[in-house]
């Protein structure tokens, strides 16, 4: 997938997703020719909420959740900050190493890796990842079933061979993904169950900046990050002329999306349109129906509204491909990377 957006911790999940389905997933950004931006970056994520972090400017991996800081002690913390000092240091030889296999000199680059697993609390299935990525595309990406790596570009196939190589590695790496990644996951859940498992509805609102505009239907407020906004005409769900949102997420924690509609001042007139938000865990329709008599009032608070749709800015990554692609880092491509180590160090 093409192109980056700026993270909001928060990832868009179908509206089919269970509210007991977890993850943990780790992010690791390494950036160059980015002034006044920390070379190296590393964010820990629980069901999309920020669990810890660490930058190349501060060098200590921090907790971002209440319940972290009370649960893990400083030792924890210490063995995070060296495993993100070791793979700080990785990374900024990686981003060397493949632009030279592009036959790059200078210019903005950006290397990620995103690894970790999921759980679904009421199948007991789990899942685990590992993907890398190089400016905004998919570079390598670790096979669990076959346990070998896959590259879908010339230049990651030097990485694919060495990588598929190291056996034991690679074996290390699926247990870590699908037994100790799900042994951690299952006590941070445990840790922070009241925030985690909260939900919150909702506020809906139609915004229209001017009367040959789209209409937006906008839903902020709401947890967990689990959604579906759509548009119904007459009672039938609206495809055409819609235009989805990403799910982002706000400064105190919770999500917003925004699904825009084209449609002509008569068909608006002469058939009923109704903006439909459903949220995960929540076992109620949010609606909000579009008239001709609310119309002034939807272009008035348009301006104003939307002014207030902020989002967090945190660490560049690609949108995910499809669900089993579990969004995507690129990775420190570096052929001394640690993944050719022969010895698995993943945060915990």
């Amino acid at each position: 997938m093409k192109g980056f957006i700026l993270l909001v911790l928060g990832i868009g999940i179908l509206h089919c997703a269970s509210a007991a389905t977890h993850s943990l997933r780790y992010v690791y950004t390494a950036t160059s020719g980015i002034p006044d931006f920390p070379e190296f970056v590393t964010v820990g994520l629980v069901n999309a909420e920020p669990i810890s972090y660490y930058d190349s400017v501060i060098r200590r991996e921090t907790p971002r959740q209440d319940w972290m800081a009370k649960t893990e002690g400083s030792d924890y913390w210490e063995r995070q900050t060296q495993i993100s000092i070791a793979d700080e240091q990785t990374f900024k030889a990686g981003i060397d190493n493949i632009k030279l296999r592009f036959n790059q000199t200078g210019g903005v680059h950006i290397i990620q890796k995103m690894y970790g697993c999921e759980w679904d609390e009421d199948t007991g299935v789990t899942e685990g990842f590992k993907q890398y990525g190089y400016d905004g595309e998919d570079f390598v990406a670790f096979d669990l079933k076959t346990k070998t790596w896959i590259a879908p570009t010339p230049q990651a196939v030097i990485s694919k061979h060495k990588l598929d190589r190291n056996i034991a590695n690679n074996e290390q790496k699926k247990h870590y993904l699908t037994q100790t990644c799900i042994e951690w996951l299952k006590k941070y859940v445990d840790y922070g169950k009241s925030t985690l498992q909260r939900t919150v509805p909702p506020l809906v609102s139609l915004l229209q900046k001017t009367p040959s505009s789209p209409v937006t239907c906008h839903a902020t407020g709401f947890y967990p990050s689990g959604v579906m906004v759509f548009w119904q005409k007459d009672g039938q769900d609206q495809h055409e002329d819609v235009e989805n949102g990403e799910t982002l997420h706000n400064d105190d924690g919770t999500f917003q999306k925004s699904v825009h509609l084209t449609v002509t001042p008569e068909e608006w007139k002469n058939n009923k349109y109704q903006c439909v938000v459903q949220v995960t865990g929540i076992n109620e329709d949010f609606i909000k129906v579009l008239t001709e008599t609310n119309r002034a009032l939807i272009i008035g608070v348009a301006v104003a509204l939307l002014a207030v749709v902020a989002v967090v800015v945190g660490v560049v990554i690609w949108k995910k491909k499809n669900k089993n692609k579990k969004g995507f880092l690129p990775t420190s491509t570096s052929d001394t990377d640690s993944d050719n180590s022969g010895k698995v160090v993943q945060k915990t």
